[in-house]
Protein backbone atom coordinates (compact mmCIF):
# COMPACT_ATOMS: atom_id res chain seq x y z
CA UNK A 1 0.00 0.00 0.00
CA UNK A 2 1.40 3.41 -0.99
CA UNK A 3 1.81 6.39 1.34
CA UNK A 4 -1.07 8.18 -0.37
CA UNK A 5 -3.32 5.14 0.12
CA UNK A 6 -2.59 5.17 3.86
CA UNK A 7 -3.38 8.89 4.07
CA UNK A 8 -6.61 8.41 2.11
CA UNK A 9 -7.68 5.74 4.61
CA UNK A 10 -7.22 8.22 7.44
CA UNK A 11 -9.05 10.98 5.57
CA UNK A 12 -12.01 8.72 4.82
CA UNK A 13 -12.65 8.45 8.58
CA UNK A 14 -13.11 12.21 9.07
CA UNK A 15 -16.81 12.18 8.20
CA UNK A 16 -19.39 9.51 9.10
CA UNK A 17 -20.92 9.75 5.62
CA UNK A 18 -19.10 9.40 2.33
CA UNK A 19 -21.50 11.86 0.67
CA UNK A 20 -22.80 14.98 2.44
CA UNK A 21 -23.37 17.74 -0.11
CA UNK A 22 -22.38 21.16 1.24
CA UNK A 23 -19.92 23.94 0.40
CA UNK A 24 -19.23 25.15 3.95
CA UNK A 25 -16.53 22.61 4.80
CA UNK A 26 -14.90 23.13 1.40
CA UNK A 27 -14.73 26.91 1.80
CA UNK A 28 -13.26 26.47 5.30
CA UNK A 29 -10.40 24.19 4.25
CA UNK A 30 -9.59 26.24 1.15
CA UNK A 31 -9.26 29.34 3.36
CA UNK A 32 -6.89 27.40 5.62
CA UNK A 33 -4.84 26.50 2.53
CA UNK A 34 -4.65 30.06 1.23
CA UNK A 35 -7.48 29.69 -1.31
CA UNK A 36 -5.63 27.79 -4.04
CA UNK A 37 -8.82 27.67 -6.11
CA UNK A 38 -8.32 31.38 -6.80
CA UNK A 39 -4.98 30.67 -8.51
CA UNK A 40 -6.01 28.25 -11.25
CA UNK A 41 -5.78 28.36 -15.06
CA UNK A 42 -9.02 29.16 -16.93
CA UNK A 43 -11.54 26.52 -15.86
CA UNK A 44 -14.06 24.54 -17.89
CA UNK A 45 -16.55 23.19 -15.32
CA UNK A 46 -18.39 20.06 -16.49
CA UNK A 47 -21.56 18.58 -14.95
CA UNK A 48 -24.10 15.99 -16.14
CA UNK A 49 -25.16 12.41 -15.57
CA UNK A 50 -23.28 10.69 -18.40
CA UNK A 51 -20.58 11.85 -20.78
CA UNK A 52 -18.67 14.19 -18.43
CA UNK A 53 -15.42 12.26 -18.61
CA UNK A 54 -15.64 11.65 -22.35
CA UNK A 55 -16.31 15.33 -23.04
CA UNK A 56 -13.30 16.24 -20.90
CA UNK A 57 -11.23 13.66 -22.78
CA UNK A 58 -12.11 15.31 -26.10
CA UNK A 59 -11.30 18.76 -24.77
CA UNK A 60 -7.96 17.52 -23.45
CA UNK A 61 -7.08 15.81 -26.75
CA UNK A 62 -8.01 18.91 -28.76
CA UNK A 63 -5.99 21.28 -26.60
CA UNK A 64 -2.99 19.00 -26.38
CA UNK A 65 -3.03 18.58 -30.16
CA UNK A 66 -2.75 22.38 -30.34
CA UNK A 67 0.18 22.39 -27.91
CA UNK A 68 -1.64 23.73 -24.86
CA UNK A 69 -1.00 22.66 -21.28
CA UNK A 70 -4.04 20.96 -19.79
CA UNK A 71 -4.86 20.03 -16.19
CA UNK A 72 -7.76 17.59 -15.69
CA UNK A 73 -9.75 16.64 -12.60
CA UNK A 74 -12.08 13.63 -12.88
CA UNK A 75 -13.65 11.03 -10.59
CA UNK A 76 -13.88 8.26 -9.68
CA UNK A 77 -10.62 6.56 -10.59
CA UNK A 78 -10.38 3.09 -12.11
CA UNK A 79 -7.18 1.64 -10.66
CA UNK A 80 -5.22 4.32 -8.78
CA UNK A 81 -6.36 7.53 -7.11
CA UNK A 82 -3.67 9.40 -9.06
CA UNK A 83 -5.86 9.12 -12.20
CA UNK A 84 -8.10 11.85 -10.79
CA UNK A 85 -5.38 14.52 -11.02
CA UNK A 86 -3.75 14.97 -14.42
CA UNK A 87 -1.12 17.68 -14.82
CA UNK A 88 0.15 19.51 -17.89
CA UNK A 89 3.70 18.42 -18.68
CA UNK A 90 6.12 21.33 -19.44
CA UNK A 91 8.44 20.59 -22.37
CA UNK A 92 11.38 22.59 -21.01
CA UNK A 93 11.15 25.37 -23.56
CA UNK A 94 8.12 27.25 -22.30
CA UNK A 95 5.56 24.98 -23.95
CA UNK A 96 3.85 21.73 -23.04
CA UNK A 97 4.10 18.11 -24.12
CA UNK A 98 0.98 16.23 -23.12
CA UNK A 99 0.08 15.52 -19.50
CA UNK A 100 0.70 12.97 -16.77
CA UNK A 101 -1.03 11.78 -13.61
CA UNK A 102 0.20 13.39 -10.42
CA UNK A 103 3.29 11.73 -8.96
CA UNK A 104 2.96 9.71 -5.75
CA UNK A 105 5.26 11.94 -3.70
CA UNK A 106 3.41 15.14 -4.67
CA UNK A 107 0.00 13.59 -4.08
CA UNK A 108 0.98 12.28 -0.63
CA UNK A 109 2.48 15.64 0.35
CA UNK A 110 -0.63 17.55 -0.74
CA UNK A 111 -2.95 15.15 1.11
CA UNK A 112 -0.87 15.53 4.28
CA UNK A 113 -0.92 19.32 3.90
CA UNK A 114 -4.72 19.24 3.62
CA UNK A 115 -4.99 16.87 6.57
CA UNK A 116 -2.98 19.28 8.70
CA UNK A 117 -4.97 22.32 7.52
CA UNK A 118 -8.26 20.56 8.28
CA UNK A 119 -7.23 19.98 11.87
CA UNK A 120 -9.36 16.88 12.38
CA UNK A 121 -12.63 18.66 11.55
CA UNK A 122 -15.43 16.71 9.82
CA UNK A 123 -14.99 16.74 6.05
CA UNK A 124 -15.90 14.22 3.36
CA UNK A 125 -13.22 12.32 1.49
CA UNK A 126 -14.23 13.95 -1.80
CA UNK A 127 -14.04 17.43 -0.31
CA UNK A 128 -10.59 17.07 1.17
CA UNK A 129 -9.16 15.32 -1.88
CA UNK A 130 -10.65 18.01 -4.14
CA UNK A 131 -8.93 20.61 -1.97
CA UNK A 132 -5.68 18.68 -2.45
CA UNK A 133 -6.24 18.68 -6.20
CA UNK A 134 -6.77 22.46 -6.24
CA UNK A 135 -3.57 22.85 -4.22
CA UNK A 136 -1.62 20.77 -6.74
CA UNK A 137 -3.14 22.48 -9.79
CA UNK A 138 -2.34 25.92 -8.36
CA UNK A 139 1.36 25.01 -8.22
CA UNK A 140 1.73 23.93 -11.84
CA UNK A 141 1.40 26.16 -14.91
CA UNK A 142 -1.19 25.26 -17.53
CA UNK A 143 -3.38 26.96 -20.11
CA UNK A 144 -6.66 25.37 -19.04
CA UNK A 145 -8.17 23.20 -16.30
CA UNK A 146 -10.94 20.74 -17.14
CA UNK A 147 -12.88 20.32 -13.90
CA UNK A 148 -15.42 17.51 -13.63
CA UNK A 149 -18.18 17.67 -11.03
CA UNK A 150 -18.22 14.78 -8.58
CA UNK A 151 -21.95 14.61 -7.78
CA UNK A 152 -24.70 17.01 -8.78
CA UNK A 153 -23.30 20.50 -9.18
CA UNK A 154 -24.81 23.17 -6.94
CA UNK A 155 -23.33 21.80 -3.71
CA UNK A 156 -20.50 19.78 -5.23
CA UNK A 157 -17.04 20.42 -3.79
CA UNK A 158 -15.83 21.65 -7.20
CA UNK A 159 -18.43 24.43 -7.28
CA UNK A 160 -16.23 26.93 -5.46
CA UNK A 161 -14.81 28.28 -8.74
CA UNK A 162 -16.85 31.46 -9.17
CA UNK A 163 -15.58 32.59 -12.57
CA UNK A 164 -14.94 29.66 -14.93
CA UNK A 165 -14.22 30.33 -18.59
CA UNK A 166 -17.18 28.12 -19.52
CA UNK A 167 -19.55 25.57 -18.05
CA UNK A 168 -20.72 22.40 -19.79
CA UNK A 169 -23.77 20.28 -19.01
CA UNK A 170 -23.69 16.81 -20.56
CA UNK A 171 -26.82 14.60 -20.85
CA UNK A 172 -28.87 14.49 -17.64
CA UNK A 173 -30.96 11.52 -16.55
CA UNK A 174 -32.19 9.90 -13.32
CA UNK A 175 -29.30 8.94 -11.05
CA UNK A 176 -28.31 9.58 -7.42
CA UNK A 177 -31.94 10.44 -6.61
CA UNK A 178 -31.29 10.02 -2.88
CA UNK A 179 -28.95 13.03 -3.00
CA UNK A 180 -30.19 15.14 -5.91
CA UNK A 181 -33.98 14.69 -5.93
CA UNK A 182 -36.49 12.15 -7.16
CA UNK A 183 -37.54 13.92 -10.38
CA UNK A 184 -35.56 14.77 -13.50
CA UNK A 185 -36.36 18.47 -12.96
CA UNK A 186 -34.88 18.46 -9.45
CA UNK A 187 -31.76 16.68 -10.66
CA UNK A 188 -31.43 19.15 -13.53
CA UNK A 189 -31.69 22.08 -11.11
CA UNK A 190 -28.85 20.67 -9.00
CA UNK A 191 -26.62 20.17 -12.04
CA UNK A 192 -27.52 23.59 -13.45
CA UNK A 193 -26.11 24.98 -10.20
CA UNK A 194 -22.69 25.22 -11.89
CA UNK A 195 -23.99 27.94 -14.26
CA UNK A 196 -22.40 31.28 -13.38
CA UNK A 197 -23.41 34.88 -14.05
CA UNK A 198 -22.44 35.90 -17.57
CA UNK A 199 -20.43 32.74 -18.22
CA UNK A 200 -21.26 30.78 -21.40
CA UNK A 201 -22.86 27.37 -20.80
CA UNK A 202 -22.68 24.63 -23.43
CA UNK A 203 -25.55 22.15 -23.22
CA UNK A 204 -25.58 18.68 -24.77
CA UNK A 205 -28.80 17.02 -25.95
CA UNK A 206 -31.35 16.91 -23.11
CA UNK A 207 -34.97 15.93 -22.51
CA UNK A 208 -37.13 19.03 -23.00
CA UNK A 209 -38.05 19.20 -19.30
CA UNK A 210 -34.32 19.35 -18.44
CA UNK A 211 -33.69 22.00 -21.08
CA UNK A 212 -36.41 24.19 -19.57
CA UNK A 213 -34.77 24.06 -16.13
CA UNK A 214 -31.38 24.98 -17.58
CA UNK A 215 -32.90 27.81 -19.60
CA UNK A 216 -34.56 29.28 -16.50
CA UNK A 217 -31.34 29.21 -14.48
CA UNK A 218 -29.30 30.68 -17.36
CA UNK A 219 -31.86 33.47 -17.93
CA UNK A 220 -31.73 34.45 -14.26
CA UNK A 221 -27.92 34.62 -14.37
CA UNK A 222 -27.76 36.09 -17.89
CA UNK A 223 -25.48 33.25 -18.92
CA UNK A 224 -25.34 32.73 -22.71
CA UNK A 225 -26.47 29.23 -23.71
CA UNK A 226 -25.18 27.12 -26.59
CA UNK A 227 -27.62 24.22 -26.91
CA UNK A 228 -27.30 21.02 -28.95
CA UNK A 229 -29.87 20.87 -31.74
CA UNK A 230 -30.41 24.63 -31.62
CA UNK A 231 -27.04 26.40 -31.64
CA UNK A 232 -24.85 23.51 -32.72
CA UNK A 233 -25.31 20.12 -34.37
CA UNK A 234 -23.13 16.99 -34.38
CA UNK A 235 -24.14 14.02 -36.53
CA UNK A 236 -22.77 11.18 -38.60
CA UNK A 237 -22.92 11.58 -42.36
CA UNK A 238 -21.37 9.01 -44.71
CA UNK A 239 -19.04 7.68 -42.04
CA UNK A 240 -17.87 11.13 -40.93
CA UNK A 241 -18.61 13.35 -37.93
CA UNK A 242 -20.14 16.58 -39.19
CA UNK A 243 -20.22 19.47 -36.73
CA UNK A 244 -22.03 22.70 -37.57
CA UNK A 245 -22.72 25.99 -35.78
CA UNK A 246 -22.85 29.70 -36.60
CA UNK A 247 -19.08 29.71 -37.15
CA UNK A 248 -19.27 27.13 -39.92
CA UNK A 249 -18.99 23.41 -40.58
CA UNK A 250 -16.34 20.84 -39.68
CA UNK A 251 -16.02 17.57 -41.60
CA UNK A 252 -14.21 15.26 -39.18
CA UNK A 253 -13.25 11.60 -38.75
CA UNK A 254 -15.52 9.46 -36.59
CA UNK A 255 -14.10 9.60 -33.03
CA UNK A 256 -11.85 6.84 -31.80
CA UNK A 257 -14.21 6.29 -28.86
CA UNK A 258 -16.91 3.80 -29.86
CA UNK A 259 -20.65 4.51 -29.94
CA UNK A 260 -23.04 6.99 -31.50
CA UNK A 261 -23.28 8.84 -28.17
CA UNK A 262 -19.65 9.84 -28.61
CA UNK A 263 -20.68 12.10 -31.50
CA UNK A 264 -22.65 14.20 -29.03
CA UNK A 265 -19.78 14.24 -26.52
CA UNK A 266 -17.35 15.32 -29.24
CA UNK A 267 -19.84 17.94 -30.42
CA UNK A 268 -20.17 19.38 -26.92
CA UNK A 269 -16.39 19.64 -26.70
CA UNK A 270 -16.14 21.45 -30.05
CA UNK A 271 -18.98 23.80 -29.07
CA UNK A 272 -17.06 24.58 -25.88
CA UNK A 273 -13.94 25.48 -27.85
CA UNK A 274 -15.86 28.35 -29.42
CA UNK A 275 -16.13 30.05 -26.02
CA UNK A 276 -12.59 29.61 -24.66
CA UNK A 277 -9.56 31.90 -24.73
CA UNK A 278 -7.47 29.14 -26.32
CA UNK A 279 -7.19 28.86 -30.13
CA UNK A 280 -7.71 25.33 -31.43
CA UNK A 281 -8.05 24.92 -35.20
CA UNK A 282 -9.79 22.23 -37.24
CA UNK A 283 -6.57 20.29 -37.87
CA UNK A 284 -6.12 19.94 -34.10
CA UNK A 285 -9.70 18.70 -33.76
CA UNK A 286 -9.03 16.10 -36.49
CA UNK A 287 -5.95 14.94 -34.60
CA UNK A 288 -7.98 14.70 -31.40
CA UNK A 289 -10.61 12.46 -33.02
CA UNK A 290 -7.83 9.93 -33.68
CA UNK A 291 -5.95 10.30 -30.37
CA UNK A 292 -8.71 10.72 -27.77
CA UNK A 293 -8.62 8.12 -25.02
CA UNK A 294 -10.98 7.42 -22.12
CA UNK A 295 -10.56 3.97 -20.51
CA UNK A 296 -13.49 1.68 -19.70
CA UNK A 297 -15.88 3.36 -22.11
CA UNK A 298 -16.55 0.64 -24.66
CA UNK A 299 -12.88 -0.22 -24.40
CA UNK A 300 -11.88 -3.27 -26.49
CA UNK A 301 -9.84 -6.00 -24.81
CA UNK A 302 -7.96 -8.29 -27.18
CA UNK A 303 -5.08 -9.63 -25.10
CA UNK A 304 -4.08 -10.38 -21.51
CA UNK A 305 -5.64 -12.57 -18.78
CA UNK A 306 -9.22 -11.49 -19.58
CA UNK A 307 -8.92 -12.42 -23.27
CA UNK A 308 -7.17 -15.68 -22.34
CA UNK A 309 -10.07 -16.69 -20.06
CA UNK A 310 -12.66 -16.04 -22.78
CA UNK A 311 -13.56 -18.35 -25.67
CA UNK A 312 -11.20 -18.16 -28.63
CA UNK A 313 -12.03 -15.40 -31.14
CA UNK A 314 -14.33 -13.66 -28.66
CA UNK A 315 -14.82 -9.91 -29.06
CA UNK A 316 -14.60 -8.35 -25.60
CA UNK A 317 -15.69 -4.88 -24.53
CA UNK A 318 -15.35 -3.16 -21.15
CA UNK A 319 -17.62 -0.32 -20.03
CA UNK A 320 -18.17 1.37 -16.67
CA UNK A 321 -21.66 2.74 -17.42
CA UNK A 322 -23.96 2.07 -14.46
CA UNK A 323 -27.36 3.74 -14.94
CA UNK A 324 -30.31 3.22 -17.31
CA UNK A 325 -29.31 6.12 -19.57
CA UNK A 326 -25.82 4.68 -19.96
CA UNK A 327 -27.34 1.28 -20.70
CA UNK A 328 -29.47 2.80 -23.46
CA UNK A 329 -26.45 4.18 -25.29
CA UNK A 330 -24.59 0.92 -24.71
CA UNK A 331 -27.51 -1.03 -26.14
CA UNK A 332 -27.60 1.22 -29.20
CA UNK A 333 -23.85 0.81 -29.73
CA UNK A 334 -24.11 -2.99 -29.43
CA UNK A 335 -27.05 -3.05 -31.84
CA UNK A 336 -24.86 -1.21 -34.38
CA UNK A 337 -22.08 -3.74 -33.89
CA UNK A 338 -24.62 -6.53 -34.36
CA UNK A 339 -25.84 -5.00 -37.61
CA UNK A 340 -22.30 -4.85 -38.97
CA UNK A 341 -21.05 -8.16 -37.61
CA UNK A 342 -23.62 -10.50 -35.98
CA UNK A 343 -22.38 -12.44 -32.94
CA UNK A 344 -24.09 -13.93 -29.89
CA UNK A 345 -23.90 -11.31 -27.11
CA UNK A 346 -23.20 -12.07 -23.45
CA UNK A 347 -23.16 -9.59 -20.59
CA UNK A 348 -20.94 -10.08 -17.55
CA UNK A 349 -22.34 -7.63 -15.02
CA UNK A 350 -21.57 -6.42 -11.52
CA UNK A 351 -23.22 -3.38 -9.92
CA UNK A 352 -23.50 -1.35 -6.73
CA UNK A 353 -26.65 -1.71 -4.66
CA UNK A 354 -27.26 2.05 -4.96
CA UNK A 355 -27.94 1.66 -8.70
CA UNK A 356 -31.15 0.85 -10.57
CA UNK A 357 -30.22 -2.65 -11.73
CA UNK A 358 -33.55 -3.53 -13.36
CA UNK A 359 -33.51 -0.23 -15.25
CA UNK A 360 -29.95 -0.87 -16.35
CA UNK A 361 -30.80 -4.27 -17.85
CA UNK A 362 -33.99 -3.24 -19.67
CA UNK A 363 -32.32 -1.74 -22.80
CA UNK A 364 -30.57 -5.06 -23.47
CA UNK A 365 -33.77 -7.07 -23.89
CA UNK A 366 -33.76 -8.73 -27.29
CA UNK A 367 -30.02 -8.15 -27.75
CA UNK A 368 -28.47 -10.45 -25.17
CA UNK A 369 -28.32 -14.23 -25.18
CA UNK A 370 -27.39 -14.43 -21.49
CA UNK A 371 -26.33 -12.32 -18.50
CA UNK A 372 -23.76 -13.69 -16.06
CA UNK A 373 -23.75 -11.69 -12.83
CA UNK A 374 -20.67 -11.41 -10.61
CA UNK A 375 -19.75 -9.74 -7.32
CA UNK A 376 -17.34 -6.78 -7.39
CA UNK A 377 -14.36 -7.82 -5.25
CA UNK A 378 -13.47 -5.71 -2.20
CA UNK A 379 -16.50 -3.43 -2.61
CA UNK A 380 -18.92 -3.60 0.32
CA UNK A 381 -21.75 -1.99 -1.66
CA UNK A 382 -21.59 -4.60 -4.43
CA UNK A 383 -24.82 -6.39 -5.35
CA UNK A 384 -24.93 -10.02 -4.34
CA UNK A 385 -24.62 -11.83 -7.67
CA UNK A 386 -27.79 -13.85 -7.05
CA UNK A 387 -29.83 -10.71 -6.32
CA UNK A 388 -28.44 -9.04 -9.42
CA UNK A 389 -29.35 -12.08 -11.52
CA UNK A 390 -32.93 -11.80 -10.23
CA UNK A 391 -33.06 -8.17 -11.37
CA UNK A 392 -31.78 -9.18 -14.81
CA UNK A 393 -34.44 -11.88 -15.02
CA UNK A 394 -37.15 -9.37 -14.02
CA UNK A 395 -36.00 -7.28 -17.00
CA UNK A 396 -36.65 -10.20 -19.35
CA UNK A 397 -33.11 -11.53 -19.65
CA UNK A 398 -31.78 -15.03 -19.11
CA UNK A 399 -29.38 -14.79 -16.19
CA UNK A 400 -27.11 -16.93 -14.07
CA UNK A 401 -24.39 -16.39 -11.46
CA UNK A 402 -20.62 -16.76 -11.48
CA UNK A 403 -18.11 -16.22 -8.70
CA UNK A 404 -15.83 -13.90 -10.66
CA UNK A 405 -15.27 -12.30 -14.04
CA UNK A 406 -12.72 -14.97 -14.94
CA UNK A 407 -15.13 -17.76 -13.94
CA UNK A 408 -17.87 -16.14 -16.01
CA UNK A 409 -15.60 -15.95 -19.07
CA UNK A 410 -14.46 -19.54 -18.66
CA UNK A 411 -18.07 -20.71 -18.43
CA UNK A 412 -19.10 -19.34 -21.83
CA UNK A 413 -19.66 -21.78 -24.68
CA UNK A 414 -16.59 -22.64 -26.73
CA UNK A 415 -16.71 -22.96 -30.48
CA UNK A 416 -18.63 -19.74 -31.25
CA UNK A 417 -17.31 -16.25 -31.94
CA UNK A 418 -19.03 -14.50 -29.06
CA UNK A 419 -19.35 -10.79 -28.29
CA UNK A 420 -18.89 -10.10 -24.55
CA UNK A 421 -19.63 -6.88 -22.67
CA UNK A 422 -18.26 -6.57 -19.12
CA UNK A 423 -20.33 -3.81 -17.57
CA UNK A 424 -22.37 -2.31 -14.75
CA UNK A 425 -19.85 -0.40 -12.64
CA UNK A 426 -16.66 1.63 -12.84
CA UNK A 427 -15.50 -0.38 -9.83
CA UNK A 428 -15.91 -3.59 -11.81
CA UNK A 429 -14.12 -1.98 -14.76
CA UNK A 430 -11.26 -0.99 -12.48
CA UNK A 431 -11.07 -4.56 -11.17
CA UNK A 432 -10.80 -5.86 -14.74
CA UNK A 433 -8.02 -3.40 -15.54
CA UNK A 434 -6.16 -4.58 -12.43
CA UNK A 435 -6.47 -8.17 -13.67
CA UNK A 436 -5.07 -6.98 -16.96
CA UNK A 437 -2.31 -5.12 -15.12
CA UNK A 438 -3.32 -2.15 -17.24
CA UNK A 439 -3.11 1.15 -15.39
CA UNK A 440 -4.67 4.02 -17.34
CA UNK A 441 -2.03 6.40 -18.72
Amino acid sequence: MSQSDLILERLAALHPRKIDLSLGRMIRILEQLGNPHLNLPPVVHIAGTNGKGSTAAYLRAMHEAAGYGVHVYTSPHLVRFHERVRLANPDGSGGFAGSDFVAEAELAAALEECEKANGGEPITIFEITTAAAFLIFSRHPADILLLEVGLGGRLDATNVVDHPAATVITPISMDHAAYLGDTIELIAAEKAGIIKKGVPCIVAAQPREVEKVIERVAARLRAPLSISGQDWHASEERGRLVYEDEHGLMDLPIPRLVGRHQLENAGAAIATLRHLPTAVDEADVVTAMHSVDWPARLQPISAGPIAEAAPADAEIWLDGGHNPAAAEVLGAALAELEDRNPRPLYLIAGMLTSKDASGFFLPFEGLVREVITVPIPDVDASFDASDLAEDAALSGLTARVAGSVEEALQSLPRGEAARILICGSLYLAGHVLKIQETVPQ
